[in-house]
């Protein structure tokens, strides 16, 4: 059995270098469900372990062939026998088993047993587009920055030369100036020429949704409408000795009519029991798929609320710090912050937000460091301002020409700031 379950475990393992390209409801939808809906797959499809699919009683045709048009047509159930009290009296031993009116009675009929592991595994390539498609609008530009820079805050220690040991690499001071002003270089050019960034990733989350949606009502569509209320009638009379709403949607014996020709050319029928084993599979896995599917409905839709918040706060330097923080502890240094978020749009804070996501405190900083130096605070621009107004409307004392004097010359010192920092 872990055998059969092999092809799931690459999602599972844990891989220290991936890069966050996105938030824990987002995996809950392409990674776990993924996970769920492909597992159920395998167990529909195990014979092996669970026994033949369907098993009918005749004792004048052949059992493989019964077996065989029983499993690929559909067997059905006497509505009228889908009784509590009969199933209590022992008029009937199982719930829609019993003597009827052929062409006269109703009947349920039960068909989409031989289309569950078809069902289950494009759901599960469903859930995982969304995803896909934002990873084809990303396009590993957070992996190219980031890559390589999980122990930075140890270059302080390799002045010259990087350190490799086994699949975990140390990069040198130089190497991890060089990258932190590429990641700056790269944030400047996105804040420039590109804006679609944030839109992509509301969008991929917002399909996220309409493909949950759509999944439950397919699902609901192919259980004959039994789907959306399943959860609440389990947890209601499952524990009671009575026909509950698994007994009638996933029926453990069904009937089936055969016909063929006697001797003499004339049509009989043989009327049949089938035993639905794999429906002992299938009322688990959609049992588990509705809570699993409301539990996904409710925290997609808590994290809608917060890309609703990040979209109208991500301008506020409160909001801002308690997100990065949120997205991985550490210190900032406010007015570095307060410069470079005053600058962004909701792309560039978003972006922002995934680079503090993947990088150290250290690394982090830095680049905030950087950037803040490319963008002058409102102090340094209503100078800036004063200055170019004509001598006859300002009057600029020394201690004002001095100040501003100093502010244009620090830019270039920044710089050189910063590459001290790390010594």
């Amino acid at each position: 059995m872990l055998h059969a379950f092999s092809a799931v475990s690459p999602y599972l393992k844990f891989n220290p270098k991936r890069v966050t390209i996105d938030n824990t409801i987002f995996k809950l939808h392409y990674r776990w469900t993924f996970i769920i809906l492909i597992v159920a797959t395998i167990l529909v499809c195990s014979r092996q372990y669970f026994g033949e699919h369907i098993k009918c009683i005749s004792d004048t045709v052949p059992v493989h062939v019964i077996n065989t048009y029983c499993f690929f047509t559909s067997t059905f159930t006497v509505v009228r026998h889908l009784n509590n009290t009969a199933l209590s009296n022992g008029a009937i031993f199982q719930p829609g088993i019993g003597p009827y009116e052929i062409y006269e009675e109703p009947i349920k009929r039960h068909a989409y047993y031989q289309w569950v592991p078809f069902l289950l595994f494009g759901q599960a390539l469903c859930f995982y587009i969304p995803h896909f498609l934002w990873k084809t609008w990303e396009g590993g530009r957070i992996k190219a920055l980031v890559y390589g820079l999980k122990m930075v805050s140890l270059s302080k220690y390799l002045k010259e030369q990087s350190l490799k040991y086994g699949q975990l690499s140390m990069p040198c001071l130089e190497e991890t100036e060089y990258r932190i002003k590429d990641i700056r270089r790269s944030m400047i050019e996105r804040m420039r020429l590109n804006n679609s960034w944030g839109a992509h990733m509301v969008f991929a989350e917002l399909l996220n949704l309409l493909n949950l949606v759509l999944q439950i009502y397919w699902t609901n569509l192919f259980l004959g409408g039994a789907f959306y209320g399943l959860g609440p009638k389990v947890c209601a009379e499952r524990w009671t000795e009575q026909m509950d709403a698994l007994d009638i949607v996933f029926p453990k014996v069904t009937k089936c009519h055969f016909h063929k020709y006697g001797s003499s050319g004339s049509l009989q029928m043989h009327d049949t029991l089938c035993v639905m084993a794999l429906n002992i599979i299938n009322e688990k896995i959609y049992t588990i798929l509705w809570f699993w599917y409301a539990f996904l409905f409710l925290f997609t839709l808590l994290g809608l609320v917060w890309r609703a918040s990040t979209f109208l706060f991500y301008k506020n330097i409160k909001f801002t710090r308690v997100s990065f923080y949120w997205a991985k502890p550490g210190k900032m240094d406010d007015h570095e912050l307060t410069a470079v978020i005053k600058k962004c749009n909701f792309s560039n804070w978003t972006y922002l937000f995934f680079l503090r996501s993947n990088l150290s405190e250290f690394v982090f900083n830095k680049v905030i460091y950087h950037l803040s130096s490319e963008f002058p605070s409102e102090q340094r621009e209503n100078v800036i301002n004063t200055a170019k107004l004509s001598p006859k409307d300002n009057d600029l004392g020394p201690s004002r020409l001095q100040t501003l004097r100093v502010d244009e010359i620090s830019s270039p010192l920044l710089e050189e700031k910063g590459n001290n920092k790390l010594e």
